[in-house]
């Protein structure tokens, strides 16, 4: 998705996001990944600072954190992002970043590794195989 990616041309516009906006993305956060605490999300989109949120292409959203002195994360590194009107998703290295917080996850054989690494989407033997696992569904 961002291999060609260029932030002179692809991004037509930057803004920072509402509070209310913020709040809805928080509990759109709280509520796709429900193992997240509360006092985790606090951390993780403060109130003082406010998103950025960058229009890349006609359909994807960028939402990046401004600089902060207690941030492990740098300036304007994604932190999220939404295609379309889709879930907002955490980016990887936002991910890397805080490996204790407990975002919905899964495990694929080793088959499927060099492939998924190079774009492909997961397909269901990915999952089912040895060494495959999904979480259990949530109600």
């Amino acid at each position: 998705m961002f291999k060609r990616f260029d932030p002179d041309n692809d991004i037509s516009t930057s803004t920072s996001v509402k509070a209310s906006v913020q709040r809805g993305i928080k509990n759109d956060l709280k509520e796709s990944h429900p193992l997240i605490l509360e006092e985790q999300l606090d951390i993780l989109l403060p109130k003082k600072n406010p998103l950025v949120q960058y229009k890349v292409g006609p359909h994807l959203m960028l939402y990046c954190r401004p600089p902060c002195e207690e941030s492990k994360v740098s300036d304007n590194e994604p932190l999220m992002f939404q295609s379309r009107d889709g879930p907002i998703l955490p980016a990887l290295r936002f991910v890397h970043f805080y490996p204790d917080l407990e975002f919905n996850r899964v495990t694929v054989d080793q088959g499927a590794i060099p492939f998924i690494l190079g774009g492909a989407n997961i397909m269901c033997p990915g999952l089912t195989n040895p060494g495959g696992k999904m979480p259990e569904d949530q109600d």
